[in-house]
């Protein structure tokens, strides 16, 4: 028998990143990888992150959450996802202001007129702390490029961790870039050792980035909010924007601020319930009835 078999599910999405909420907090099973894999197959449940829910570690939080991208791995934060799931608990509990814990820190989230919004704590530029495979000398440019060595179609991203790895590299038009064939070589170059998101940003306007994202372990995506949030940060530390922008990514817009008092990221976008359901055998890559 599958582990998650008959688990209920809701599927959900954040500007088009396609999420499954699993409610694991009366029955805390961890997510096999294999089954992930297995439910994230075309025609089957197609998703970019499983954002499953288990009992609160610490007073005063709604639930612990651990984020798994389809390939199975584990990621440590999802923008997108956490909206989500912040409009789950919601409906659920009506509540309007809600705090998840994660392997990346807490998430406080905020239900409001604009939106709902995740703060996404403070970004870390060390080098370290990103991880890279060694010292550089300014991670707001590294020595990094894809493409011919005489004419490169990206080069020198900034990098920062926002709960996991971006790299980003700027260029004048997002659509000229090939992110499905260059994001794989770069989200596995040998400087990023826990792997990289890796994005192509276009600013428009110290109030506008448009951005593409390879996100790690997942593949492109329609938004990935960690990466807007990393966009803008990085921008906004290279003074090509200001500390609030607007990020446009394929499935929509994304309103980030980087809060100057104490330099939080506070992320604003919609997210919306799709249907719910129960996972079978054959979902998960079992024989119905298989013990």
């Amino acid at each position: 028998m599958a582990a998650l078999e008959n688990r209920p599910f809701v599927k959900m999405n954040g500007l088009g990143n396609e999420i499954v909420v699993l409610d694991l907090r009366e029955a805390p099973l961890m997510v096999p990888p294999e089954e992930a894999r297995a439910l994230a197959r075309d025609g089957v449940l197609p998703f970019d992150q499983i954002m499953a829910l288990y009992p609160p570690q610490s007073e005063g939080t709604h639930a612990f959450v651990r984020i798994i991208n389809a390939d199975g791995s584990e990621s440590g934060a999802c923008g997108n996802g956490t909206r989500c799931i912040a409009l789950y608990e919601s409906g659920r509990t009506g509540a309007d202001h809600l705090v998840f814990e994660s392997v990346a820190g807490p998430l406080a989230c905020s239900i409001g007129p604009e939106g709902i919004t995740v703060d996404m704590d403070v970004p870390r530029f060390g080098w370290h702390d990103i991880p890279l495979a060694g010292p550089v000398a300014d991670t707001r440019a590294i020595e990094l490029q894809a493409g011919p060595a005489e004419a490169p179609v990206l080069r020198a991203p900034a990098v920062v961790n926002v709960g996991n790895p971006h790299a980003i590299f700027w260029v004048d038009d997002v659509e000229a870039v090939d992110l499905a064939r260059l994001g794989p070589e770069l989200e596995h170059h040998p400087i990023f050792p826990e792997r990289a998101n890796i994005s192509a940003a276009q600013i428009v306007s110290p109030e506008h980035i448009i951005l593409r994202v390879w996100e790690r372990g997942v593949g492109l995506t329609r938004a990935c909010g960690t990466g807007a949030c990393a966009a803008a940060v990085c921008a906004a530390r290279l003074g090509l924007t200001g500390r609030r922008v607007t990020v446009t990514l394929p499935g929509g817009d994304l309103v980030i601020d980087w809060r100057e008092s104490d330099d939080h990221i506070l992320m604003t976008g919609p997210a919306e319930i799709e249907f719910d359901g129960r996972l079978t055998a054959a979902m998960l890559g079992a024989p119905a009835g298989a013990e």
